[in-house]
Order: structure tokens, then C-alpha cells, then sequence
């Protein structure tokens, strides 16, 4: 008899999403380890050029009543659901990379004299808007949306796990910790968080999506 695989997804997949593990004999359990929230902000003071990291913070601008404005500049993005989320609403995006630090080194060596907003959250990393500042990019930030820890224990014995930001390392480490269970990452940045604890049964998919993470544990078991 086949072993049953355990694997411990850290947030809420799709259903087609689910189905494919599924479809692989693959046993899922699904937390939400964090849970973003939509912010009340102001539009004011937005430079000529914005940037967004994450498809939280295009959903929460697009929520805002006066989002057109926006849409007669350029935008650089991280991320190609972000990037398409962008598109799909009517923004011009000039360029989007996999991380926001290869996004900075674009953003400053062939766009520096340009002036940006930054649309963020209140746990982004620094690396995005201190690269710029570094360099003396005029840049200013609008936090749009909350992330929030929500913690939860896990009982089951896992034979994998499924991270998909920092934050999320973060919220489980806060009630479990990690020994042999393989842990599948979405991008480099969730890898660190989870060197920094030493963790060391990693796998980095090659470009940051949901379904390669989904893809790479199925051909791993």
C-alpha cells in the first residue's frame, strides 16, 4: 500500500488549484497562516510613475473612487498575476520582474530620474523603496492593505509544506516548528525567512507562481 503524502498548504488554494493535488493522490490540509485587509487611504501626492508588489495592493487601489486617475500613468510591477491583474484594469505597465529587488535595479539604472508611489502593505520588505532612496530616486509610499498573523497549530504529521510569503513563515513558526517535512517556497524571499530559522529542506520554484510550487511538489513525491 502507496503511503499517503501530508502536505500543509499556509493558505487557502483554488479550487482547480486543489484538484491537482488531489488528481496526484496527494492529501491536503489548508490554513490561512495570514489574512489581508483593505485600507482606508488618501490619494494624494502620487508621483508620476507608481509601483506595486503585490496583487493585494492593486485590489485595494481598485477599490478606490478615484482609481481612473491613476490609470494615465506608468506602473512597474512585481509579479506576473500582479502585472496581468494591472493590465486586465486598465494600467500601462511598463515593466515587472519576479522580485522587487531585481525590479529596483531596473527601476534605477535605466528609469532613476523618473519620480514613483509606492502602493504597499504594512509588512513589505525594505528592499524595493531603500534601493531607490539609495540611489536618490524620488519616491514617496501609500500603505493601502494590513496583513495580519493568524497563527494556527497543526496536529497532522506532514510530510511537506506549501509558503507562499514570509509572513506566513513567520506565523508558523510562532505555534510549530519544522524537522524533516520538505518545505516548497513560492520565491527567494519566503526561502530566506525559512534559512533564517534554519530550515534547510527547501525547494524554490523557478518563476514565483502558485501552481509551479503546486507543480513541483507533485513531481517531487
Amino acid at each position: 500500500m502507496t503511503k499517503q503524502i501530508n502536505i500543509l498548504s499556509t493558505k487557502k488554494l483554488l479550487p482547480n488549484q486543489k484538484q491537482v493535488l488531489l488528481d496526484a493522490n496527494i492529501h491536503l490540509i489548508e490554513e490561512s497562516f495570514i489574512e489581508t485587509n483593505i485600507k482606508n487611504f488618501e490619494l494624494s501626492k502620487v508621483n508620476d510613475n507608481l509601483i506595486f508588489t503585490s496583487q493585494n495592493a492593486v485590489q485595494s487601489v481598485l477599490q478606490h473612487p478615484k482609481c481612473d486617475e491613476l490609470k494615465s500613468k506608468n506602473v512597474f510591477s512585481v509579479g506576473m498575476k500582479t502585472k496581468d491583474l494591472l493590465t486586465e484594469n486598465g494600467f500601462n505597465v511598463v515593466a515587472y520582474t519576479g522580485y522587487a529587488a531585481d525590479l529596483a535595479e531596473i527601476i534605477s539604472l535605466i528609469y532613476g530620474k523618473e519620480s514613483y508611489t509606492f502602493f504597499s502593505g504594512n509588512l513589505r520588505r525594505d528592499v524595493l523603496p531603500n534601493t531607490l532612496k539609495e540611489n536618490g530616486i524620488a519616491l514617496n509610499e501609500i500603505e493601502v492593505y494590513e496583513t495580519n498573523i493568524t497563527s494556527k497549530k497543526i496536529k497532522e504529521k506532514l510530510d511537506g509544506i506549501l509558503f507562499f510569503s514570509p509572513s506566513a513563515v513567520e506565523s508558523y513558526f510562532r505555534l510549530n516548528t519544522i524537522k524533516e517535512e520538505m518545505c516548497f517556497c513560492i520565491g527567494e524571499t519566503t526561502a530566506e525567512a525559512l534559512e533564517n530559522k534554519k530550515v534547510k529542506n527547501i525547494i524554490i520554484v523557478e518563476k514565483p507562481t502558485v501552481e509551479n510550487v503546486i507543480d513541483e511538489v507533485i513531481e517531487y513525491y
